[in-house]
């Protein structure tokens, strides 16, 4: 009855102990998001300036989507990039929202001063919005078509040709057949 027992632990302990192990050596990065091609989350933040702003208000235009804080070098990394691309793209029906996550209100608006940022942005200050996008390493971006649909999501920092060649994409309505990934920090 004992070797039933012992028989019955090893072979169901194993192959779950195998497949945790094997999930401890995946890098997050790795693990596509299920969000692509699909409607992004709804959502409504309340911008630096006062205003309330929601997703539903976006409908018809491109949006980049960007989730920062004041303390991740790589969001200071790519800040001036995302604020030239934003002058870049305004007049073709884009939309530039930075959300700001885990930072303090006066660090985030001192981010902003500094990098002379002029987009719309808004503090997720109990990160459900972040939550509901599977937000894991800053900085990450989404970028949604003008049907609210992802068409493409990036970990890390970007640089302007990755902007500019996903947001002509979205533009178009195409969606990305992969995720982009750059140098970022965790979140956990």
């Amino acid at each position: 009855m004992a070797w039933k027992r012992l028989l019955l632990v090893f072979g169901i302990g194993a192959p779950l102990i195998a497949v945790l192990a094997f999930g401890f050596t995946r890098d997050p990065r790795e693990i596509p998001s299920p969000l692509i091609g699909r409607q992004a989350p709804p959502f409504a933040v309340r911008l630096a300036d006062g205003r309330a702003l929601a997703l539903a208000d976006l409908r018809g235009r491109v949006v980049f989507l960007n989730f920062w804080a004041s303390w991740c070098p790589p969001c200071r990394a790519e800040a001036r990039a995302l604020e030239a691309s934003w002058r870049r793209h305004r007049d073709q029906d884009v939309v530039f929202l930075g959300v700001n996550m885990q930072d303090r209100e006066d660090a985030a608006r001192e981010f902003l001063r500094e990098f002379g940022i002029t987009y719309a942005n808004g503090l997720d200050g109990g990160n459900r919005i972040a939550i509901d996008y599977g937000v894991w390493g800053i900085p990450e971006t989404f970028i949604l078509d003008r049907n609210g649909r992802i068409t493409y999501k990036h970990i890390g920092a970007l640089g302007a040709e990755t902007i500019h060649a996903k947001l002509e994409e979205a533009l178009r309505g195409e969606v990305s057949r992969r995720e982009g990934k750059g140098d970022y920090r965790s979140i956990r």
